[in-house]
């Protein structure tokens, strides 16, 4: 029986990575809300039901068996005369784990579809864990026949090839799909080629929520078959959205459905930000935060951020100053607490200093004062926030940026404490960016106040960790503006030196820069989590050794000798059939 109207609620929902029970309990009452607004169908995200990514929790056989028996009793739930729910999960058959989308309906389940295209780049292990299945078919959901094409599968041609050529008339596509700078673009261009050579309606269903470093931002949208935009849901909030759908002559159209306004830029990175660590915080049961206010312009937009997350009354600043921290900085720290209206403590750290320093004197006698000192201060920093943690209960929220974490500019078991830095995928100069922008906007669902929280003071002056007199970063770093395009040739680009060097910078600035980067590999295997914004974070997109001897010899003229491959011959025969 086919029929001309379909009306399919989309449940953009922040599911928990191994909540099943609750991530059921978020299922069901996604589906009474959609029963209430009329739906034939509800729509969830991809592996919903055990969360994602759930990494090797997923190759736990009890976890399995917990995720499926959860999909079980919502299947049996459906024989209520509701609307049908397609829903994600992991499901082992024959001996194989998959990547599987459910459809639930009658008190059954009606059909299963197993991702097919398995991402195994950047953030994505699913080969690690999951076996592809074999190419979909449609499935038929109230008389309408429906592709399932499971998030990746859609960045290729094949998978929505083939469920056009088998009968599909609407194309549903689960996503988790993270966050990062310009991802919008490129999720719409992806999905405006699969509609333009199926010719059929996409509706792109997205996960939201934070899951360590990862800031899945929803803004889940649908494209008809012309591709116009027909539906557009909000970023890095849940949502629920009913869409209406008609048979229109061939094909079908969305006729009703929300278009809002989605974030892009630097409020979308803010919002990122704020997000993941608001979920990061909460979803690990942490009472609140604590976190060093120096008066300087990373930790102030942490304490921003953190405000913005989880209102005032969870965010404890502490102000740890020595004879080297400036009356400024006492002042704006000060000043950036109370625009902010957090608890703000001042705990002066010259009794632990000295008692280090007394320690290791009999060790260091005739030796002369160098960075042990000046890192004295920032472990003894670490060691009184990490102690307030312990107490209380708060999580430490460290607070270095890209450009520092790139070239060590930070102290392993000192300022690099904590539990999660919400800056640490942010370079130096976005954090100017982002300072500058809270003052003047503050994100959709943030609980700190309007207008100004950070003084303009912390934002104009020199940047400097105020470990000896008369300090600034750039005695030891080039200016920010040079070293974060210099990282992100390196970083992102992955450029050869001689590369950076022809974009007009100094040949000796980038090789340091590179040295410097290559050495801090190690300090990075030791630090907190941070959320994601950028294309290429350092944790889970960048594997490189600590161990590690390379450095690019600089010039591009190190090229292969092709006299000596010629005589090879060619890799394969160019008449092979493949």
């Amino acid at each position: 029986m086919t029929r001309d109207t379909l009306s399919i609620a989309l449940a953009q929902l922040n599911p928990t990575v191994g909540d099943v029970d609750g991530n059921l309990e978020r299922a069901r009452r996604a589906r009474a809300e959609g029963a209430g607004l009329g739906a034939d169908l509800v729509m969830f995200s991809e592996l919903f039901l055990a969360g994602y990514p759930p990494e090797d929790l997923v190759l736990k056989p009890a976890f399995q068996d917990t995720c499926r028996a959860a999909c079980e009793v919502l299947a049996r739930e459906t024989a209520d005369g509701g609307p049908a729910v397609l829903i994600g999960l992991p499901w082992a058959e024959n001996g194989d784990l998959h990547n599987t989308y459910a459809l639930l309906d009658g008190g059954v389940i009606q059909a299963v579809r197993h991702k097919v295209d398995l991402p195994n780049y950047g953030v994505f292990d699913e080969k690690r864990v999951f076996v592809p299945g074999p190419l979909p078919g449609p499935v038929s959901v109230r008389g309408v026949r429906i592709g399932i094409p499971v998030c990746e599968d859609i960045w290729k041609e094949e998978v929505v090839e083939c469920l056009a050529e088998t009968g599909a008339e609407i194309l549903l596509v689960p996503n988790a799909s993270p966050y990062w700078g310009g991802k919008t673009d490129e999720r719409l261009n992806i999905a405006a080629a699969r509609v333009t050579e199926s010719g059929l309606p996409l509706v792109y269903l997205n996960q939201v929520g934070g899951q360590d470093e990862l800031v899945f931002d929803g803004a889940s949208f649908a494209l008809d078959a012309d591709c116009s935009l027909t539906v557009q849901m909000p970023a890095f909030v849940e949502s629920i959205a009913l869409t209406r759908w008609e048979r229109r002559g061939a094909g079908w159209t969305c006729v009703e459905a929300p278009k809002a306004v989605v974030e892009d830029g630097e409020p979308a990175d803010y919002a990122a930000c704020m997000l993941g660590l608001r979920d990061y915080v909460d979803k690990n049961r942490f009472p609140g935060v604590v976190l060093g206010l120096s008066g300087g312009i990373d930790s102030a937009l942490c304490a921003a951020m953190a405000v913005d997350a989880l209102g005032p009354e969870r965010v404890h600043c502490i102000m740890l100053p020595y004879r080297y921290t400036s009356s400024d900085s006492l002042d704006d720290a000060q000043d950036c607490a109370r625009r902010l209206g957090v608890r703000y403590d001042v705990m002066p750290i010259a009794p632990a200093v000295e008692g280090l320093e007394a320690c290791l004197a009999p060790l260091f006698a005739g030796k002369p004062r160098d960075i042990t000192e000046e890192n004295v201060q920032s472990r003894a920093r670490g060691t009184l926030l990490m102690s307030v943690s312990n107490k209380f209960g708060p999580m430490v929220v460290t607070t270095g940026n890209k450009s520092e974490m790139s070239v060590g500019y930070a102290t392993l078991y000192g300022d690099m404490n904590g539990g999660f830095n919400p800056i640490k995928d942010l370079y130096k100069m976005e954090v100017y960016r982002l300072c500058a922008l809270r003052n003047r906007w503050k994100p959709r669902g943030a609980l700190g106040p309007d207008g100004e929280v950070i003084p303009e003071r912390i934002i104009t002056k020199a940047p400097s960790a105020e470990l000896r007199e008369d300090q600034k970063d750039q005695d030891s770093l080039p200016p920010y503006e040079v070293l974060d395009d210099i990282l992100e040739c390196l970083v992102e680009l992955e450029m050869r030196v001689s590369d950076v060097v022809a974009r007009g910078h100094d040949p000796d600035t980038v090789r340091k820069i590179e040295r410097l980067l290559y050495l801090a590999e190690y300090k990075r295997r030791q630090s907190a989590p941070g959320v994601k914004v950028t294309r290429r974070n350092f944790g889970r997109d960048r594997r490189y050794p600590i161990v590690n001897r390379f450095r690019d010899p600089g010039t591009a003229a190190l090229q292969p000798d092709e006299a000596l491959y010629r005589a090879a011959g060619p890799a394969r025969s160019d008449a092979a059939d493949y």
